[in-house]
């Protein structure tokens, strides 16, 4: 009888001590705990900057989107299905000084495109090619060299495009073909400049139109 009371007086001891020892280690182990996640939490000065730099991050994928939007628009106003309603193409005679007349300053005349020697009418498109639009350098000119480059600087805007690349020959051809199936041609250009009259490199590649 005694035997079974000291075994039962150690057990109750023993859980007593257990008991003891998980209720002194809680908190220490929740302080801990605290603070570890304390020291591996940002800084206020961390998370000052690293806000601004989401932010920065923001506003350049904002601006990367109007950017791409505003390409869609503009290249959405000039890449147009063929028409099947043309008129039959004319051969009117123009001279260079006579096709300035129609770079669409003149709200008045038509505008004129000329494209290895071709003029087209483009008036419809008076707000891609119109006086201060994207493609206003084409206007009232052969600028064959340009469109071959897909340049839009003034220099390349000639029509000698003799010295152009071979892929740049081909962007040329494929915008003429473009448009003769969208655009009503007018005429001829007749005193143009003979092809290698300019003096410029030749090409291999340019920034895209």
């Amino acid at each position: 009888m005694l035997a079974a009371l000291l075994v039962a007086l150690t057990v109750a001891c023993t859980l007593a001590y257990f008991a003891k020892s998980v209720l002194v280690r809680t908190p220490t182990t929740s302080t801990e705990s605290t603070a570890s996640g304390s020291s591996t939490g940002l800084s206020i000065e961390e998370q000052r900057k690293y806000q601004e730099q989401q932010s920065l991050r923001n506003r350049k994928q904002q601006q990367a989107q109007q950017q791409q939007q505003q390409e869609k628009k503009e290249s959405g106003s000039i890449m147009q299905p063929p028409r099947t309603d043309l008129a039959p193409p004319k051969d009117d005679p123009f001279t260079v000084e006579q096709l300035k007349q129609y770079d669409g300053s003149d709200p008045s005349k038509p505008i004129y495109v000329a494209i290895k020697g071709t003029v087209f009418d483009v008036t419809r498109k008076a707000d891609t090619y119109g006086k201060g639009k994207s493609y206003n350098l084409f206007a009232g000119k052969d600028a064959s060299r340009a469109l071959g480059m897909s340049s839009l600087k003034e220099e390349d805007a000639v029509s000698d495009y003799s010295t152009l690349s071979a892929a740049d020959t081909k962007t040329l051809n494929d915008w003429y073909d473009f448009f003769s199936k969208r655009y009503n041609v007018v005429g001829k250009v007749i005193d143009l400049p003979p092809q290698g009259s300019h003096s410029q490199p030749p090409t291999g590649g340019a920034s895209a139109l």
